[in-house]
């Protein structure tokens, strides 16, 4: 091991090591060893992983990651087109300590686990694509980088913590393997819709929280459901506001305020607009 690549060690022990580099390196190279399963977390930009001569580089966005299998000792290179800091995490796995951890002859799923690692089956989550870190894995990471523990203590908090990972890594591409039964966008777009119409909610912001891009939203979104996200948003504030008005005594200011309005003017004009009656008129012949 080089003195460049001693410098990156976080921590190392007889199964697990960890490597950080945040460096303004245009390439870099990391140590695969024989036998065992490689985490790496991309923190930088546009990154590319060469493996070996003679196969394709895997391309990294900002904050994506990979678990792969190397049966024998390799040296792969990372190199980046990007101005930012060439940054990565690697966490490298003995294949006997993740045997003993999934143990699997102890069930049909723990042995469907571990050949789905040794297949390499956790690179892409989807096709030529890369699985991107969760706020979770982030939190992880970041506790492991600024970690000062040592000796027994260290050891036990960094193997809590690889736990962790692999969790959060095998329930995402289970629930990738479940996408048949799993709601598609335009469904988790209604969804959230349903649950926050009372508020001020843009196409922008639902992308971000499911991943997807704002006009990508708004064209499934109409396929799907025939009208506009913001029309849908209407239509729902509007038949709210209906039946409480004519269900209950709340103040029509604050059935408004309910619904999204924060001024009663524009809510007793959109109301009109779609029933032909003002709010009161409604309820005072109820």
């Amino acid at each position: 091991m080089s003195n460049l690549e001693e410098e990156k060690i976080l921590f190392a022990s007889d199964n697990i090591s960890i490597e950080f580099c945040s460096e303004r390196y245009s390439k870099t190279s990391i140590l695969e060893a024989g036998s065992s399963f490689n985490l790496l977390f991309l923190l930088g930009s546009d990154i590319y992983l060469e493996k070996s001569a003679g196969h394709l580089p895997i391309v990294f966005r900002k904050n994506q990651y990979i678990l792969y299998y190397s049966s024998e000792e390799n040296r792969a290179e990372l190199r980046s087109d990007s101005q930012e800091a060439l940054q990565y995490l690697l966490i490298r796995i003995d294949y006997q300590y993740i045997n003993h951890l999934i143990n699997p002859k102890s069930s049909e799923e723990s042995a469907d686990i571990l050949e789905n690692m040794m297949r390499n089956s956790f690179i892409y989550f989807h096709k030529e694509t890369p699985p991107t870190m969760t706020v979770e894995m982030h939190m992880i990471l970041k506790e492991i980088i600024g970690s000062s523990k040592k000796g027994i203590i260290q050891k036990l908090f960094i193997e809590a913590k690889l736990i962790k990972l692999l969790i959060l890594v095998f329930e995402q591409f289970h629930e990738k393997n479940s996408a048949q039964s799993a709601p598609k966008a335009p469904e988790m777009i209604k969804k959230y819709i349903d649950e926050n119409y009372h508020r001020n909610i843009k196409a922008e912001e639902i992308g971000k929280l499911i991943g997807i891009n704002q006009n990508i939203i708004r064209q499934e979104f109409k396929s799907q459901y025939h009208m506009t996200i913001s029309h849908y948003i209407s239509e729902l504030r509007m038949l709210k506001a209906k039946k409480m008005i004519t269900n209950s005594d709340v103040m029509i200011k604050e059935i408004a305020i309910e619904c999204g309005y924060e001024y009663v003017q524009n809510f007793t004009r959109a109301f009109k607009k779609k029933f032909g009656v003002a709010p009161e008129n409604l309820r005072n012949n109820k």
